[in-house]
């Protein structure tokens, strides 16, 4: 089992880390999200902080569980797939920015 958590209780001083191929990521993402497009996790997991919480997320919440589930096998204890992804960030009414820092929208 994959741990979630929903978009009102990510905390503010998460990591996010954004898995969503670039044109998602430019059209919106939370403000002061990592962007690491799934498939550069392999290569780029030393970027990964080990300090603090990390929620993992996608649009949906499935790149983002399989993140979570990689990352879990590698020996990450602090990481959490975002339960609905960005569509459920954005219902929640949480922030979501372009990628020139202006209001943003999940696509």
């Amino acid at each position: 089992m994959v741990p979630t958590v929903d978009a009102a209780g990510v905390a503010d001083d998460a990591y996010l880390l954004d898995v969503r191929e670039p044109d998602e990521w430019a059209a919106g993402h939370p403000p002061g999200a990592h962007h690491v497009p799934m498939m550069q996790i392999p290569t780029r997991a030393d970027e990964v902080p080990t300090d603090r919480d990390v929620v993992v997320v996608c649009r949906v919440g499935g790149r983002s569980a399989q993140v979570v589930a990689y990352l879990k096998q590698r020996g990450f204890d602090n990481v959490y797939n975002l339960d609905g992804g960005m569509f459920a960030w954005a219902a929640a009414g949480r922030p979501v920015v372009g990628e020139d820092g202006s209001a943003g929208h999940v696509i």
